[in-house]
């Protein structure tokens, strides 16, 4: 689905991932389950492009929802995968996450698990090998992307802002779809390890000054960025 120009989202409001496109080929940031092998194959061939030409792939966290085709992607076709050093045991499958639930709906709750079953929640591969970031670094890749520190949801996850999209990608640093109650809007996401510091965290997504905020879970958020944290961070 595109977005804006260079500007791709797969997946859908319960998981998404996204692709920056550039003439020096794609950055695709978060990784959605295994089965979204096959919506990334999809959207690859309908933007005239190939795995071939993609460049780097940018985990904002270590959950298992984020990393689903990471694996994939690094062994049999040599992309290197990114992800703070803090969640690099995670995202390598290491340690698993203590965060609880919080408030459920049924509904939701069910819809999230299905999905995540139908998309190959359980075939996880973990990847073997991936690069540590720090945070405040702009890599080298196509769109240039910058990445942020946003401690909280997970001791590693990263945001990560592109100017040449003017877009932010904030993992599950924020949703705007809760996939366990269903409530629509930017808002603190679930299953996160130090609730107050993610929230505190935010704070940092304020100098991009991005028109698009990007979630992993959740609508695509064209408000701004300010528009977005003040709604969670007052």
């Amino acid at each position: 689905m595109e977005l804006a120009p260079s500007l791709h989202r797969i997946g859908n409001d319960i998981v998404a991932a996204y692709l920056i496109d550039t003439a020096d080929g794609i950055t695709v940031i978060d990784a959605g389950l295994a089965g979204h092998w096959s919506d990334l194959v999809a959207e690859l061939r309908s933007m005239g492009r190939s795995l071939d030409d993609i460049r780097g792939l940018i985990l904002t966290h270590g959950d298992s929802d984020h990393i689903g085709f990471a694996e994939r992607l690094r062994r049999d076709h040599g992309v290197r995968v990114y992800v703070h050093a803090a969640d690099a045991p995670r995202a390598r499958g290491e340690v698993k996450p203590k965060s609880s639930m919080g408030k459920i709906k049924l509904g939701p709750l069910l819809g999230f698990m299905g999905y995540a079953l139908r998309k190959g929640g359980l075939r996880t591969t973990y990847p073997k090998s991936v690069v540590e970031l720090q945070g405040g670094e702009t890599l080298d890749l196509p769109g240039a992307p910058q990445i942020i520190a946003l401690p909280g949801h997970s001791a590693g996850s990263i945001a990560v802002y592109s100017q040449l999209v003017d877009a932010v990608f904030v993992g599950d640093a924020l949703t705007t779809r809760h996939v366990l109650t269903g409530a629509t809007g930017p808002q603190p996401a679930p299953f996160t390890d130090e609730p107050e510091l993610a929230i505190e965290s935010l704070r940092a997504l304020l100098p991009t000054g991005a028109t698009w905020v990007l979630p992993g879970h959740g609508a695509p958020f064209s408000g701004g960025v300010e528009a977005a944290v003040h709604a969670i961070a007052g």
